[in-house]
């Protein structure tokens, strides 16, 4: 067996340790919450209405966003990630620095996609918990990407009118 056999990708360098810890992390999380709220007698919803669903799904989509590309949260992602570039909107460009663990953290902390499991899981947690206070949240989340929406719209308006 070469050396080529015995890698994953073909640098070598894919924390593949790492991401078994988070994504361990994330199931115990998970199993955490269903035995607490199982002694505790949390009787979880039979359902989740359409309406819920879309709440919860777009304030992932901005909470997500939020964390992992945002300039003001730049500073929860420093310790694993290195600013690229700037991106549009605010956005920052970052790659994951290091190797091992903190290079499986910045990788999920760079990307939207990989967060958005853990933001949803913590909502969906929260709304089995705590309904009424977890749409609230979402409301507001869901505001501000409204408002996301609005400002690119307006920004596209104005530079049709200026030619």
């Amino acid at each position: 067996m070469t050396v080529e056999d015995t890698r994953y990708d073909q640098s070598g360098d894919t924390p593949l340790a790492g991401y078994a810890l988070l994504a361990t992390t994330f199931t115990a999380g998970a199993a955490l919450f269903a035995a607490v709220a199982r002694r505790r007698g949390l009787r979880l919803p039979q359902q989740v209405p359409p309406w819920d669903v879309a709440l919860l799904g777009t304030a992932t989509f901005k909470a997500s966003r939020l964390l992992t590309k945002d300039k003001v949260t730049s500073f929860l992602r420093a310790p694993f990630t290195r600013r690229e570039s700037d991106s549009t909107a605010n956005e920052v460009m970052e790659e994951a620095r290091g190797s091992g663990v903190r290079q499986a953290v910045g990788d999920l902390l760079s990307c939207p996609f990989c967060t958005s499991a853990w933001v949803a899981g913590a909502l969906v947690c929260s709304y089995a918990s705590a309904p009424r206070a977890t749409r609230l949240v979402c409301a507001g989340l869901t505001a501000v990407t409204v408002s996301d929406w609005l400002q690119y719209g307006w920004s596209a308006t104005a530079e049709a009118a200026e030619g």
